[in-house]
């Protein structure tokens, strides 16, 4: 087989439907694209959600109901490897995370997770902490303390 002898396969190519070629062609005269309007236009600009002048569907349907935003559970979060880097102290309290750079606010709940291992003995007060954080300071020697609320 020579590349002069390469074809393509039998109907693999389509012709492009010529329109506007006369009556007889049965695409003639408005070329497929009905009577005047809006849509006969070369380019009709209409977006998807264009519903002819009537008012939207987005518009129409009340704006209100229940958000769970105002219920959210906002803990600032620190782990328990972040820990390792405050050496000058051993009771941790939120202001001594906060000076350390580790939480942005230190009047907003913080929650210690147990990502990572702590090499420390360590006293810490939050107002949350998860079960195997709890397990990991207590198992070198240090206590966890809840901040009521």
């Amino acid at each position: 087989m020579q590349l002069n002898e390469l074809r393509t396969p039998k109907g693999s190519r389509k012709t492009k439907r010529r329109v506007g070629r006369g009556v007889g062609s049965g695409r003639g005269k408005t070329c497929a694209r009905g009577m005047g309007g809006q849509k006969k236009r070369k380019s009709p600009g209409i977006q998807p959600y264009f519903e002819g002048g009537q008012m939207p569907l987005i518009r129409r349907i009340p704006k209100r109901g229940f958000n769970n935003r105002r219920f959210q559970d906002l803990h600032q979060i620190v782990n328990i490897s972040d820990l390792n880097s405050i050496k000058d102290t051993i009771d941790i309290t939120p202001e001594i995370l906060k000076n350390n750079g580790l939480i942005r606010y230190k009047n907003k709940p913080v929650k210690i997770l147990g990502s990572g291992e702590l090499s420390l003995k360590l006293n810490i007060t939050a107002h949350a902490f998860s079960k195997s954080a709890k397990e990991k300071i207590e198992s070198q020697g240090g206590k966890a303390s809840l901040i009521g609320k």
